[in-house]
């Protein structure tokens, strides 16, 4: 349905509400990555809390960046769209393409105990090239790849470099070829460059990133998903605990000043930046805190709420989404003030329209 259809249309009153188009959160993992040696039904299930939840926060599209090693965000896109569960419109990544011991290598110790690997793993030209053929055999909308290490790395630490840029270069081309775009999980500066270099849509933190690359990356028109909330939280998690132990990893620690001064360089960049969180890697229900996340680096609120819009659909390709326009989809929120004067009004999610119809409602002044 979209929003010049109006033949069954009821008013509805918001007072004191903003209405904006359907939010889009470009970087999320909807099934409980903690789950991921149980049952592929069990891990399935996971995700529908979660998309519950996102739904609840006014976000009507999501990119989902894939699970440990079967294609479960295909099979939820599926459901989605046949109306068999409630939740946002999904585009996904089946799995996150990685090198053996690294970044998406979830269970390493597996493999040298019982020869079992939890993880899409390639190493050379080849067989990374099959791996993305296999991702396009199994309904993949992106291609995404681990350009380097990440904070919840089991082996490697986040400024660690994953493939080189001949294997890098084949990853993309195998994706391009199959007319699909990459997005790279890259956080040091030269797995940026090399993800560049090789004509990648998007980048995936790249928290390390110098003034040169993000200057490098507007000129070629190469988008960043910063998902600040999530190093944020974080890097607080480790000063909380004082011991480098938690999700975040002790090769966090040691990166931590590099890190808090790469985002307010990321956002001080003329970058085109859209609007991703990593939720999954926190509960998917806090994922709204990207926004005053984003404000507090430096962000106006315009651009904040542009991230999560115009510019995250342009990111994605979707005409249909990022504006209240005729002829685009009636996905819509309402939230409970003005969230260009207070960007916290993104938690105050009054209703949540998903294709004309509501599917999440409060009342002003009672939404969380």
């Amino acid at each position: 349905m979209s929003a010049e259809d109006g033949a069954d249309a009821v008013p509805v009153n918001l007072p004191g509400c903003t209405l904006l188009p359907g939010l889009i959160d470009c970087h999320v993992h909807l099934p409980d990555e903690q789950a991921d040696q149980e049952s592929a039904a069990y891990q399935t299930l996971t995700a529908l809390p979660a998309m519950r939840a996102l739904l609840a926060n006014g976000f009507t599209t999501v990119r989902d960046l894939g699970s440990a090693r079967q294609p479960l965000n295909v099979a939820l896109r599926r459901a989605v769209a046949e109306g068999l569960v409630q939740g946002p419109r999904i585009l996904a990544a089946p799995n996150i393409i990685s090198p053996r011991g690294g970044h998406g290598d979830k269970a390493p110790q597996l493999s040298e105990r019982y020869g079992t690997r939890i993880g899409t793993v390639a190493d050379g030209v080849e067989e990374i090239r099959r791996q993305v053929r296999d991702q396009v055999g199994q309904g993949a909308d992106w291609i995404k790849y681990a350009g380097s290490g990440g904070f919840s790395s089991p082996s490697d630490a986040p400024d660690a470099l994953a493939y080189a840029q001949d294997e890098t270069d084949a990853l993309v081309e195998a994706a391009r070829d199959a007319g699909l775009p990459c997005a790279a999980h890259a956080f040091p500066d030269e797995s940026v460059l090399r993800a560049v270099r090789a004509g990648v849509r998007s980048v995936e933190h790249g928290s390390l990133a110098t003034v040169e690359t993000l200057a490098l990356m507007a000129r070629h028109g190469v988008f960043l998903v910063p998902t600040l909330y999530a190093a944020v939280r974080m890097l607080e998690q480790l000063e909380q605990e004082g011991s480098g132990a938690g999700p975040a990893g002790p090769g966090l620690r040691g990166l931590a000043g590099e890190v808090r001064e790469g985002m307010v360089r990321q956002i001080g960049s003329a970058v085109p930046i859209a609007f991703g969180t990593d939720a999954g890697m926190f509960p998917h229900h806090e994922n709204w805190r990207e926004f005053p996340t984003l404000v507090a680096h430096g962000m106006t609120s315009l651009r904040a709420l542009r991230a999560a819009t115009a510019v995250a659909a342009e990111l994605l390709e979707l005409p249909d989404a990022g504006a209240l326009a005729p002829g685009r989809a009636a996905d819509l929120v309402a939230v409970d003030g003005d969230p260009f004067a207070d960007i916290a009004a993104m938690g105050r999610v009054s209703l949540v329209m998903r294709q004309g119809r509501i599917v999440h409602r409060t009342r002003p002044g009672t939404a969380s």
